[in-house]
């Protein structure tokens, strides 16, 4: 760990420092590898040499750059039951029919393809995936699969409180609860529903039930809540809560705007200026934040960096959609349907070879967050968050 003195004047100094590539620009930030000094840069390949040493997976889960995925997101419904600014339009969305969404058996099948060629971490989400009524079956069969280490889920929290006891039980030992503001009126603005008191009631359950960290999930939009980051930060003070900044980004529908972003430096600037001691954690190279400790704070503070320092050289994850469609990178609108092939009867075999050729055709990096803005993807309720 590395004491940040000179945090802020480092950080401005290096996000300008950049190369091209085709599509748009690739920050050398994206190939940080934390260690002796704030900004200690690797090589892209050496971001591939740890997990490597750590299984033997199948060429299925590397791409054309070397890249192993080990982390795969399933989201298990579009539905939810809150309406939130940033990942919904106001309008609403049109859900796919029940009968094109994956049932249990084929969640459980297409995840066991995944685990037994080398994903070691699966993560549930949504929609809100508390409210499919056979989350703890879900939950039950995932945790089974031998060679899975991680299960965890990202949720809003406001079912969760009661159904978490059994779903720690059933084997979910990793949990995110997105939660963006600690005012009551103003979570009802951003959700466009009421429930802040049970968020805040998850928090607790998850906290008293021995996770650690309770990863809270904080997207920070400019004149709406960045005037509570350091209020977020508090939770962190007695508590094993691992507060996660996320940047605004742009989806279908969520009317992103430059102007509401506030970048991961700016929002620094903001702890840095009220708490002494913040020291930066070294992270996995795969790490997709940012990770920093408080001195006396029991727990840690994040930031989730997607718009001004992308991670994508380090980048491990694979989404599975609620219907079926897989998706190698969050910002590309480039999908593969794995729910036709496996109803109309396809082989592992069959299901690996698409499965390796959607892998290999991932690209370097996402293009910049001007580019995506303009890309037409689904919305994130579609996509899962």
């Amino acid at each position: 760990m590395v004491l940040l003195s000179k945090s802020v004047s480092a950080l401005r100094r290096f996000r300008s420092r950049a190369v091209s590539y085709e599509g748009g620009s690739y920050s050398l930030s994206s190939c940080k590898a934390g260690g002796g000094s704030l900004d200690h840069y690797t090589t892209c390949a050496k971001l591939s040499e740890d997990p490597l040493k750590e299984s033997s997976p199948s060429d299925m889960l590397v791409d054309s750059f070397g890249r192993l995925h080990t982390y795969l997101r399933i989201s298990l419904t579009e539905r939810c039951n809150l309406r939130c600014q940033y990942c919904m339009p106001a309008e609403g969305v049109e859900l796919t029919p029940s009968s094109h969404l994956l049932s249990q058996n084929e969640i459980v099948s297409l995840a066991n393809l995944f685990v037994t060629s080398g994903v070691n971490k699966i993560r549930l989400t949504g929609g809100e995936p508390t409210i499919r009524k056979d989350i703890e079956d879900i939950c039950l069969q995932l945790s089974s699969l031998k060679g899975l280490k991680t299960l965890a889920m990202t949720t809003n929290g406001i079912t969760l409180a009661r159904k978490l006891p059994k779903l720690k039980e059933f084997g979910l030992n990793s949990i995110n609860i997105s939660l963006d503001t600690l005012v009551p009126a103003k979570f009802e603005f951003l959700t466009r529903r009421k429930g802040h008191g049970k968020v805040l009631e998850s928090i607790n359950a998850a906290v008293d039930l021995g996770y650690n960290p309770v990863k809270v999930n904080c997207v920070v939009m400019r004149g709406v809540n960045d005037d509570e980051i350091c209020d977020f930060v508090e939770l962190t003070r007695s508590r094993p809560i691992n507060v996660r900044f996320i940047e605004f980004m742009p989806f279908d529908g969520n009317v992103w705007n430059v102007k509401k972003l506030v970048p991961y430096y700016e929002m620094l600037d903001k702890v840095v200026a009220k708490y002494q001691g913040l020291q930066r954690i070294q992270d996995h190279p795969s790490e997709t934040a940012k990770n920093y400790r408080i001195d006396g704070h029991h727990g840690t503070v994040s930031f989730i960096t997607s718009m001004t320092e992308h991670f994508c050289a380090g980048c491990n994850r694979l989404r599975l959609l609620a219907d079926g469609n897989f998706k190698v990178c969050l910002f590309g609108p480039a999908e593969v349907s794995l729910r036709d092939p496996l109803r109309a009867g396809a082989e592992e075999d069959e299901l690996r070879e698409i499965i390796s050729a959607a892998v290999k055709r991932k690209k370097a990096a996402h293009a910049g967050m001007l580019d995506i803005a303009k890309t037409a993807n689904r919305p994130m309720i579609h996509i899962g968050g």
